[in-house]
């Protein structure tokens, strides 16, 4: 089944309203339900979950400080959408087949509040899981201005509640970025771009085997998943209307294990403003753009002068990043068509310098980790991905101080990229080396085979997910705090997250 391309418009979220707001909370209530939505004109209704009825949810905007409180609720259904494979630790037989527990991606939070993936609940809460503290989370939002965006973190099935729909931005403002007089309004676009597949009647594709079928399974994890489509806001290959002047935009990879390589076929620079956690010190004009599933970019494009032109933003990274097949790779994400008339002169800038980025001193640090990314093979011959060789369920190995800075060396031992998002914190990428795997499989010293490589220009920010490539060892330096207690760092594609490839750490006192 072949999609036409770019006959669908793009869908910007709604803002989501809080229900009630005083001098000292601003409270929402979230709701997660089944329904149909139109994800492309040549498809059926396609049955999805979403927030607020939404797919993806609305974007959720607060100010830098603001007291938000959240009650998530579940009315979903008590059976999956999409093929629940029962081997999988926390998705076992014992626990209900749906549940839910949402993760503000990026946010420093309590820890009751931070969606620990067994604090999972059904619906109407009737069942809990055993680290379920509290129905309504706070957020203090005791951060600068970023791009951060919620979605569903349940032990077991998050690729699953991902891929259904259960996704949102989560914005957070403050006066600085007001000042920088930054495109605004309705030339401020989220791009939420996530890859799925369909079934013939139009409801979601997600394989129920691997390529190599598990013979005594009859629903099998995946090492991965890539859909043949790409969706920005929910839409298949969508097309946006512009006016010829400066936008910005907010890209977020949304997607299970898609890496993209952003272009413009117009082949016009992308200036990029902010990362994960923020804006950066000063703009960086780029022609391409690498995001790791849940890395986010804020980007301005500049549309000035380009009357009547079509543009076509491209992606070209292999799947799986960085060595995979051509075959994989879905080179159209999304059309820009500068065809609007300018309704007032464009004012807005791109600011030659943004704010102060301190860089974080190795020498601050009173500990360094050794933390291995590592690939096996369970009982049914699949690949299980492990941090440190070490499931979820191990013994805990990580308590960083509060208030604490540590250096973490990322040591990759597999032939994949894996993003890997540390809970609680940002940090800084200090550096990558490429280093000799089988000499530390033998003997686990790492001999460097290569050169310090700093991080990328578009890295220099505020990081809460980063890259961590093969054959490397990638550095990053963060600060523990400001809260104590149970908190996980994990690999983002989420068919390494549920299979093993996350881990529970505490900050202590």
């Amino acid at each position: 089944m072949i999609l036409s391309k770019f006959v669908n418009e793009l869908p910007i979220p709604p803002v989501l309203k809080p229900r009630r707001k005083d001098q000292f909370h601003t409270y929402y209530k979230v709701n997660m339900t089944e329904f149909k939505q139109s994800l492309h004109i040549e498809l059926n209704d396609t049955k999805v979950w979403g927030y607020e009825g939404s797919y993806p949810g609305p974007t959720i905007e607060v100010e830098s400080g603001e007291k938000v409180v959240i009650k998530w609720t579940n009315n979903l259904p008590a059976k999956h959408l999409l093929p629940v494979d029962y081997t999988v630790h926390g998705a076992h037989l014992d626990v209900p087949e749906v549940r839910t527990v949402v993760h503000v991606h990026g946010a420093s939070v309590e820890p009751e509040s931070d969606g620990y993936p067994e604090a999972w609940f059904t619906r109407g809460f009737k069942q809990v899981g055993p680290y379920f503290r509290k129905k309504v989370y706070q957020y203090d939002n005791n951060m600068q201005a970023c791009t951060l965006w919620y979605h569903d973190h349940t032990l077991g099935i998050t690729r699953l509640n991902i891929y259904a729909g259960l996704a949102g931005f989560y914005l957070i403002r403050d006066h600085r970025e007001r000042l920088l007089n930054l495109p605004c309004g309705q030339y401020e676009i989220p791009l939420i771009i996530q890859d799925k597949s369909f079934n013939e009647d139009g409801s979601l594709f997600y394989p129920r085997q691997p390529e190599k079928p598990v013979p005594q399974l009859e629903t099998s994890i995946v090492p991965e998943f890539f859909g043949n489509t790409i969706l920005v806001n929910g839409k298949v290959w969508p097309f946006l209307n512009v006016e010829p002047r400066k936008y910005r935009f907010r890209l977020l990879n949304g997607s299970n294990s898609r890496f993209y390589r952003f272009k413009l076929d117009s082949g016009q620079l992308i200036y990029q403003i902010g990362t994960d956690g923020g804006l950066m010190e000063y703009p960086i004009g780029m022609k391409e753009i690498i995001l790791a599933p849940a890395e986010r970019a804020d980007v301005i494009i500049d549309f000035t002068n380009l009357e009547g032109k079509n543009i076509i933003l491209k992606n070209d990274a292999p799947a799986p990043f960085p060595d995979g097949e051509p075959e994989n790779v879905v080179d159209t994400v999304m059309e820009i068509r500068v065809t609007l008339p300018l309704l007032s002169i464009d004012t807005s800038v791109i600011p030659s310098y943004m704010k102060p980025f301190p860089k974080m001193s190795e020498q601050s640090a009173s500990k360094e980790r050794h933390l291995t990314l590592d690939e096996k093979s369970d009982k049914y011959g699949r690949e299980i991905m492990l941090l440190d060789g070490k499931g979820w369920g191990a013994p805990i190995t990580e308590y960083p101080k509060v208030g604490s800075t540590e250096v973490w060396y990322l040591i990759n031992l597999t032939d994949d990229s894996h993003p890997i998002h540390i809970h609680l914190i940002h940090f800084q990428v200090l550096d990558r080396r490429a280093f000799n795997v089988e000499i530390y499989k033998k003997e686990r010293v790492i001999q460097y085979t290569g050169p310090l490589m700093p991080p990328e220009p578009q890295e220099r920010g505020w990081k809460d997910t980063v890259n961590a490539n093969p054959n490397e060892v990638t550095r990053i330096i963060m600060t523990f705090g400001p809260y104590t207690g149970l908190y996980v760092w994990h690999c983002h594609m989420l068919e390494h997250e549920d299979y093993e490839m996350m881990r529970p750490y505490i900050v202590i006192r």
